[in-house]
């Protein structure tokens, strides 16, 4: 298998296996749980579903950790906004566990397994932060100030390690000033913080350094390296997210965690998916040019057909959304379906259509080793839907190897029921008898019940409008 790896020392193209030879262990940054999240936030979730298949698929088992953001200027802003009257901490719990079940809701419903990820929240994982932290202090890494702790990049530089493993970093564009801010510029290298003391209002954990009180809590690079640690280890085999995390957040992360290490190395490869762009910009909620899965299903679409939409591009390209490609992407998925369908169905079945099968199976396999090529991938699918007939032994297998590719749930489509079968076959009788105006009765009947029907020489075959 082979993957893009977005470090500077690669960027490139490599070869793919786990460090251990058999269980890949992936960490993916996960939602900052203050809202909804929009399209673009989760289409590197199915990306980051998509390499786990891809991992999978190409033989090796994983372990695939992704995290809640639910403690951070957002949520905690948030949840003051919302609760006022309530405990900071009680507000900032009630917010971020609303938004945790609506994400999971939008992960199953874009067809995102998440029975196969290990969920990790920052702030169940408090106490090994402040551990690290406090041996960054120890080792000369971390420097406490008024408002809190820093990391000290100059520290760092100065061990002999390299702050600028992800991104082109000079004196030019490194300044000399502290960031408190969980997410700020992306043009100037600041000390950010590790630790954050409380200001009023906020939510605080108990904290103690150098014979200091700073309870507080803690800044947002730090959540991840921790978490990913403790869930996998270090080094762990990949990191994925959005390009957008890669400076200053993936930078961060690698410093903190490899400070008091003597090998550089927090993951061997660093995966990042481009954005989805509405009108030439980054869809985002500060630009307010996003949409939700709400928006998409009020405009009749399926969640699945976002899926399909983000799977005919390739991860490192940008994908540009709109409405009418959403509806093409929706076309292919009911084309898909049909195919899927003559399972059920005698008049498509034939001993000798699944030649094509192996071929198709082998291709898209072949795409998703290949730097997850979605869109190859999808086009062997798309082959694959143009057959008119299936091989009733081989089509069920075929279709549980492509649900654990593409996560489509193809393979979960049933038979219609034997009152429909019956409308089916009165139908049939009334064509042959050129009763036109029953044919077309039974035709609308059935299309009200959500199927279609196309006649054949063999006979009808009927296929689901969702």
């Amino acid at each position: 298998m082979k993957l893009y790896n977005s470090l500077l020392s690669s960027k490139k193209i490599d070869e793919f296996k786990p460090l251990d030879g058999t269980t890949a262990r992936i960490y993916s940054c996960g939602p900052t749980v203050y809202d909804h999240a929009h399209i673009g936030n989760l289409s590197t979730y199915v990306y980051a579903d998509i390499l786990r298949r891809a991992v999978r698929a190409a033989g090796f088992d994983t372990k695939h950790v992704i995290n809640y953001t639910d403690i951070d200027d957002k949520t905690i802003n948030r949840s003051r906004e919302q609760f006022p009257d309530d405990e900071p901490r009680e507000a900032l719990a009630k917010l971020t566990e609303k938004y945790i079940t609506i994400f999971n809701e939008d992960m199953d419903k874009i067809g995102n397994d998440t029975r196969a990820f290990t969920f990790v929240a920052a702030t169940d994982t408090i106490e090994p932060m402040k551990e690290l932290i406090t041996r960054l202090h120890a080792g000369g890494f971390a420097y406490i100030a008024d408002d809190g702790v820093y990391f000290s990049i100059e520290a760092y530089r100065k061990s002999g390690k390299v702050y600028g493993q992800l991104s082109e970093i000079s004196t030019d564009n490194t300044s000399s000033a502290r960031i408190q801010n969980d997410e700020y510029d992306k043009e100037s290298v600041h000390d950010f913080a590790l630790w954050k003391k409380q200001k009023p209002g906020e939510p605080a954990w108990e904290f103690t350094l150098g014979g200091q009180d700073m309870s507080g809590r803690p800044g947002w690079h730090i959540e991840c390296s921790v978490m990913s640690r403790q869930e996998l280890g270090q080094p762990f085999d990949i990191h994925s997210g959005g390009v957008d995390h890669i400076f200053p957040h993936h930078e961060n992360e690698i410093a903190q965690s490899t400070a008091l290490e003597s090998n550089p190395m927090m993951a061997r490869f660093f995966v990042h998916s481009e954005h989805i762009v509405v009108d030439g910009k980054k869809m985002s909620k500060s630009a307010q040019n996003f949409y939700t899965l709400q928006d998409v299903q009020d405009k009749g679409y399926e969640p699945l057909a976002f899926r399909m939409k983000i799977l005919q591009s390739h991860y490192r390209s940008q994908v540009n959304f709109t409405w009418d490609s959403l509806e093409a992407a929706q076309n292919l998925l009911q084309s898909v379906r049909a195919w899927a369908d003559l399972k059920h169905q005698k008049a498509a079945q034939d001993s000798a259509a699944g030649q094509s099968y192996k071929q198709a199976l082998q291709e898209i396999l072949d795409a998703m080793a290949n730097d997850l090529d979605t869109p190859a991938a999808v086009k062997a699918l798309a082959g694959l839907a143009d057959e008119t007939t299936v091989e009733p032994d081989k089509i069920q297998p075929l279709l549980r190897v492509i649900d654990r590719v593409f996560g489509l749930q193809l393979s979960e489509r049933t038979d219609i029921t034997h009152e429909q079968k019956d409308l089916l076959a009165e139908r049939q009788k009334a064509r042959n008898e050129k009763n036109w105006a029953r044919s077309d009765e039974m035709r609308d009947t059935l299309l009200a019940e959500g199927l279609g029907v196309r006649d054949t020489a063999a006979g009808p075959v009927w296929f689901r409008l969702y």
